[in-house]
Parts: C-alpha cells; structure tokens; sequence
C-alpha cells in the first residue's frame, strides 16, 4: 500500500489552496490572474495593517516583532538551529525585545513569551481558545499519535479522564516498584566505581526510569538495566560499534532518534514537510518502537476480551498496570498505543533528564550533597527504605529538586495556538495589552522564566536550593506561576507526584550508599545541554563516587 510522506500531503494541500485562489480570482476577473503575483509580496505588509487596526478596536498593540537581516527573518531561524546552548537565541531576542515578542518566522506570526501573566491567561484563565492546534499536532502526529500530549478537544479529554485515575495517592506512593531498580542502579554503580572507572550517569538513570515506567506501564520491564553499561572511549574496555546491543537499547535509540526528528521539524517551522517528501523520516525508528509496543497492547487488549468473553477468569492476585486500567476504557488499539507512548515519554525522559542534572548539580556543588545527604542519613539512616512519609519530611530534598527543575525543566519550550483573536494581559500598567490573532502560535519558554533576574532576583543563574527554603521564598508564593516545571491549568502534568516520589526515591538510595558525586576530568567535565522534545546531555554525564563508610543506624 502506497504511503503519502508528509512532504506530498504537503504539497497536496498547498496546491488544493492556491487552486481554489486561482479559480475565484477567475471566476471574478479574468485580469486578476495576472495581478496575483504582483500582489503576493505584499501579502504580508496587508495582513500586518489588518492585525494594527483590529489591535487598535482592541484597545490593544502588537507584540513588538524581531527584525532579522534577512527576509522572513531567516537569519534568527539558523541562528536558532545553530545555538551552542539550547535557547541561547530566544534568550538574547528577550533580551532585546523584552518577555514577550514576535520571531515572525517565515511570514508567520509567532508570539514568543516568558511572562507569568501572559503563561496564566494561555494555560488557565484563557484555557479554552488556546489548543496545541493543527500544525502542531501534525508535527507530531507520526510519533505521539493522538495521545494526551498531542490531542485537543473532546480526544483530550478522553485521554485525560481514561489515565487520571491510576495516578492516585496509593499507587504513587507504593515504592515497591522504584525500589528494586534502584538497588540495581546502586550495585552497578558500585561495580564499575570498584574497578576505578567512570559511568555514565545519564545512560544509568535513563535504564532506571526505563524500567521503572515499562514496569509501570505494562507489568513488565525490559530490563535494560541488565545489559553492559558503557565504558568512556578513553577506557581499553570501551566497547565501540562492535558491541551488539540489547533490544531495550535497540527501542531506546529508535525512540531517541523519532524525538530527534520531532525536533528538527519543529526548527525547520511550517515547512519541514518539504525536507520529508520521499520518506517521512520518522518511519523507521517508529517501526521500531512499534514492533516493541504494538504486541504488548494486543495482548492486554486480547486478555480483557477473554475475561470479558468468561474464557479467561480475573486474576485478582495479579498486578494492575496502567494498561491494564486503560484496556477498561477502550479496546482500540491506536488509542491505546499513542497513549502508552505519550505516558513512556514523560515516564522515563522527563524524570531520567532530571535525575541526571540533578546528580551533575551534585558533583558541582559538594557542599550542597554533603546537607543534602546529613539531612538524607538524618531521616532514614543509611539503609532503610524511605517511606511515603519520610519523603514528605525531606525539605531540602525537595528544595534540591526544584532548583534543578527551575534552572533545567525538562521541557524548555511548549506552546499554543488561538483559537479566536484575543489580547494578552500588559506586563507594563502603563502600557497596551497585547493583540494575538486567532491562529496565532505562541511558544512559551519556561526555561527562560524560570531564570528571569526581575523574578528570581540578581543570582537567578545560579544554583541555590536554599531559594526554595528561606525568605527568597516568598516569591513564589506571591506568584506562583513564576515557576512551572510540570505546566499548570487543566493540562498540567498528571504524574507529577508520581515524579517527585521517584525522584526522592533514587536520590535517597543513592546518597545512602555513596558519600558523594564527582564529574570524570578524563572526559572534560563536560555538561552539554540538548534538545529532542525534553532536554537530555549530549556526550553523557560521566562521573565517579566514594562509597559511603559504615555509620550507625539513626
């Protein structure tokens, strides 16, 4: 069966549109065929007179808008593509333009913001006209499906209302589940740290949430934390191309790859179909990722028929999934494979990117570990499991994860579409509201927020948990939307909790059987921030740690 790549339906589309101009300016006058090239170009400066004198009925004004050296300000594009630091650009445009501006890529109007006022009126006190909407979703439909992450509307919902009950209190405080694997993270850290080589953090903690969400998700891990870690290249045990690798690496790298390609369609802006019109490159790693997903779906799906059917009696002995859960809801396998897959990527790349930080944080900041880790020894001694409760009583713990979310949130740029023109609140009381035209994308950087000096104060850059403890404090809950590491409105993120719990978790075991973190200086002590849809470390997090001696139970 012929596949349309994305590029065809693409062209399809535009050339559906422009038909449809051509035949209505010949039904109205022959002659306008003629002036239509003519008057293309000026296209935008009409559409833009349009936009000042509905702002002006408004009582409004428009954002002000990027001025780049090159038309459809191509320039601030590759700028953007090429930052050594993620959102490096977007950072230097508000610095220029102030919180909130205009990029106006490639002819269309982008909204970019880093204010509280304008986040809350998007995700909350606006929710209903804004959506993720139809360019967005279509960016991400060959990945993310129709799940929560990339539906709108009644879909949304439904996806919403089918996986919010299985994130209750009970479930994401049962720590049976991190616990096993986090003694696993343990004993092969304890391994390679044994035989004086370093480990890649990033990689390790990535297999833990792997597991931990595969586990979460399906009742099953695929247990990549059984496979070979990786050795630095500078090690004579460093396995290079000729190691065959696992199938969970296999899945991991075909969805790391799928993620990449998202992302490289979200720099190239509303053309990147174009570069896709012989192959949608996504094809491959997905069938991948599918030929993983799609028989552990069909099995649950075929379960619950036969319990349904009286073929297969209900095992009420037996561990409930989320999939389990979710087959109860629908029976359609899509909907239940975007969904699953939607969930495994906040389940595993979210958390795992911030763990991984949080650890190189660690290494950095040595007196902060070593409080952290009194406070940790302090609560729970050096080898009782923590509880639900223990958690709660760790503020510093908590404080340490919520400077690491601050600075680094696994999400650094989300964003909404208009529905119907509306006005965006003025930061300035002296000044205008902002008009935003329906249709309109608004990006909304969070990372750039979070790190605003007229919020957060002059050590904005700086990592400093105790912000979250002292009278800095107060800032936050004056405004709260200052700070949003798992988004907030109606969409916010339902494992939150979840998240933390697990976090908490590992971070406890951890500096429970280590004294301390170290970055390997063999490999630079490099720590390079990049992108796919969250932030992970290109390069890794390679470091070393000290073995916690024997102290007495507290």
């Amino acid at each position: 069966m012929a596949i349309v790549t994305p590029g065809i339906h693409f062209i399809a589309r535009a050339a559906y549109k422009l038909g449809a101009i051509v035949l209505l300016a010949y039904w109205l006058r022959s002659w306008t065929l003629l002036l239509l090239p003519l008057l293309l170009p000026f296209y935008p400066v009409l559409l833009y007179r349009y936009y000042t004198h509905r702002a002006s009925s408004l009582n409004a004004r428009l954002a002000p808008r990027v001025r780049g050296g090159l038309p459809f300000n191509i320039d601030i594009m590759r700028r953007s593509q090429n930052d050594q630091h993620p959102c490096d650009t977007l950072a230097a445009l508000a610095t220029e333009y102030g919180p909130t501006f205009n990029t106006d890529l490639l002819g269309l109007m982008h909204i970019v913001t880093t204010s509280p006022k304008h986040i809350q009126r998007v995700l909350a006190t606006n929710f209903d006209n804004f959506e993720k909407g139809e360019a967005f979703q279509d960016t991400m439909s060959s990945v993310l499906g129709t799940g929560v992450f990339n539906s709108d509307g009644k879909m949304w919902k439904f996806h919403r209302t089918m996986t919010r009950p299985f994130f209750s209190r009970d479930r994401i405080s049962h720590f049976d589940l991190f616990d096993e694997y986090a003694q696993s993270v343990v004993a092969k850290m304890k391994e390679r740290f044994r035989m004086g080589v370093a480990l890649d953090f990033q990689d390790l903690i990535q297999r833990f949430t792997l597991d931990s969400a595969t586990e979460f998700l399906f009742g099953k891990s695929v247990e990549s934390l059984s496979g070979v870690l990786p050795y630095p290249p500078s090690s004579a045990l460093h396995l290079g191309k000729t190691h065959k690798k696992t199938h969970p690496e296999v899945f991991a790298d075909a969805f790391l790859s799928a993620l990449e390609i998202l992302h490289e369609r979200g720099d190239e802006a509303w053309i990147w179909p174009l570069f896709e019109i012989f192959k949608d490159k996504t094809a491959a790693p997905m069938s991948i990722v599918n030929q993983f997903i799609e028989p552990i779906v069909s099995e649950a799906v075929r379960q619950r028929d036969e319990e349904k059917n009286g073929i297969r009696e209900t095992d009420d002995n037996q561990k409930d999934t989320l999939l389990d859960h979710l087959v109860r809801e629908t029976s359609d396998p899509k909907v239940l494979k975007d969904e699953i897959l939607n969930i495994l990527i906040a389940g595993r790349d979210t958390t795992g990117w911030t763990l991984s930080v949080l650890v190189y944080f660690l290494c950095t900041n040595p007196l902060v570990c070593t409080r952290l880790r009194e406070e940790i020894i302090n609560s729970v001694g050096p080898v009782r499991r923590p509880t639900f409760e223990d958690i709660k009583g760790m503020k510093y713990l908590r404080a340490v994860i919520n400077e690491t979310l601050r600075l680094y949130p696994a999400v650094p740029v989300n964003i909404r579409t208009s529905i119907k023109e509306t006005t965006l609140p003025s930061d300035d009381l002296d000044d205008l509201d902002i008009y935003v035209p329906a249709g309109t994308p608004i990006p909304y950087s969070v990372f750039l927020m979070h790190r605003r000096k007229d919020l957060w104060g002059p050590d904005a850059e700086q990592f400093d948990p105790l912000r979250f403890i002292d009278e800095r404090h107060h800032r936050i809950t004056k405004n709260p939307w200052i700070f949003l590491p798992f988004n907030a409105g109606p969409r916010i993120c339902l494992g939150q909790q979840f998240a933390y719990n697990e976090m908490s978790f590992i971070i406890i075991r951890l500096l429970q059987a280590f004294e301390g973190f170290e970055l390997d200086e063999s490999m630079g002590g490099k720590f390079c921030p990049k992108l796919t849809l969250t932030f992970y470390a290109g390069g890794g997090i390679w470091i070393k740690a000290k073995e916690a001696g024997e102290i007495e139970e507290v």
